[in-house]
């Protein structure tokens, strides 16, 4: 499929810069953030990190820290470093499929085979876009390889041959890079054009976020982005992880965790949800399709890969009120909304208070560490956050 080359564009970014103080912050609370951020780079934790806190259309922090390891080569970070947001990927295609829903292209309760007829394959036909995108499709494991990223005829190829684990809305249980392979497949079919540019031309374009937001690397932006790492197996310092570093990774826009941004461009794209679908004067949504997106369609089932309920929406999960869930804080109202990165990055929206945060990394550390320290960072957030 052949992509369309991006259109010259002058850099731009919808958030004006506000202060901590001006919109609602607790400083004190921030700068405890900020202090635990420096120990954990000080500590070997990850090279360098970057954060965005905006509230009501303005920036209220943007601040980089560390090191931004380029081919091996360390550099500072700085505010256009871009960070591979892995799962938060997830969040930034299923925007673009709430674009195409409005717009009558597809229904989220039409079976991905009424647009993908091969997709039926191996008992699939059944299968809705609703669950799909909710993790209740029945295949998390299916692996969509290198050979396929670039070809995206062979990638619609190999999605339809996806075979079933379990019956399809029987199971919540997170797919990883799965079904949003499938959901890139079906944005192909509708749209006919290549999900990579359909995201950029229905989201980050009209959002000015063309620039610090990409699903599919420009090899022109490749200096910008941070190498990602992993502890060593004694877990006693990091190595470059070496399949999420290559350039065919980088461009190939693997639509549930291959997308690059900065933390301001994420906590904007959070903003635009947190304000009904409008960011700076441009809308890309409605309010009542933001109101069916975001909002618990997986109840209080337990999904099975993380151990807890997650309250799926259509791309974003909620906090609810179950006793904990993963990323967004304890401390965190029921009505807020966000995902994470695999070992990395969180990135949250607040409809009570109007706040949008960011957290992003560049060292993929696993559980249990992972799931504690989101969860202190995003407290320490949610507790800086004050009445306006």
């Amino acid at each position: 499929m052949t992509r369309t080359a991006p259109a010259p564009t002058t850099p731009r970014f919808p958030l004006p810069a506000s202060d901590l103080h001006a919109l609602g912050f607790r400083r004190s609370q921030i700068d405890r953030l900020v202090a635990l951020i420096e120990r954990h780079i000080a500590e070997g934790r990850y090279p360098g990190c970057q954060i965005a806190l905006a509230r009501h259309g303005k920036l209220a922090l943007y601040r980089s820290f560390g090191n931004a390891v380029t081919a091996g080569t360390p550099r500072p970070a700085d505010d256009d470093t871009l960070w591979l947001l892995y799962s938060n990927t997830k969040v930034v295609t299923a925007v673009a499929l709430w674009v195409l829903a409005e717009r009558g292209l597809f229904s989220f309760s039409d079976r991905i085979a009424d647009h993908v007829p091969e997709f039926a394959r191996h008992a699939k036909g059944d299968i809705t876009v609703l669950q799909t995108i909710t993790h209740q499709a029945g295949f998390p494991n299916a692996v969509v390889g290198p050979a396929a990223w670039a070809d995206h005829k062979t990638l619609r190829e190999v999605v339809c041959d996806f075979a079933l684990e379990w019956t399809p809305g029987s199971r919540v249980h997170y797919h990883g890079t799965s079904a949003h392979w499938a959901l890139g497949v079906l944005i192909e079919a509708v749209t006919g054009k290549d999900f990579r540019d359909v995201i950029r031309e229905t989201v980050l374009e009209p959002l000015g976020l063309g620039q610090e937001l990409f699903v599919g690397l420009p090899e022109a932006e490749f200096g910008r982005a941070a190498d990602m790492h992993e502890p060593t197996p004694d877990g006693k310092a990091m190595r470059p992880l070496a399949d999420n570093n290559t350039a065919a990774w980088r461009a190939s826009g693997a639509p549930g965790a291959a997308g690059y941004g900065t933390a301001r461009a994420m906590a904007a794209l959070y903003q635009m949800m947190l304000q009904g679908g409008e960011l700076a004067g441009t809308r890309i949504l409605g309010p009542r399709t933001l109101g069916y997106a975001i909002r618990n369609h997986t109840g209080d089932r337990v999904d099975e890969f993380m151990g807890m309920p997650m309250h799926r929406g259509l791309g974003p999960h909620l906090r609810g009120t179950t006793a904990n869930v993963r990323g967004l804080g304890g401390f965190a109202p029921p009505t807020a909304f966000g995902h994470g990165g695999v070992g990395t990055s969180y990135c949250w929206g607040d409809p009570e208070s109007g706040v949008s945060f960011a957290y992003l990394t560049n060292n993929r550390i696993p559980d249990p560490w992972h799931s504690r320290r989101l969860d202190l960072v995003s407290n320490l957030v949610h507790a800086a956050i004050l009445p306006l």
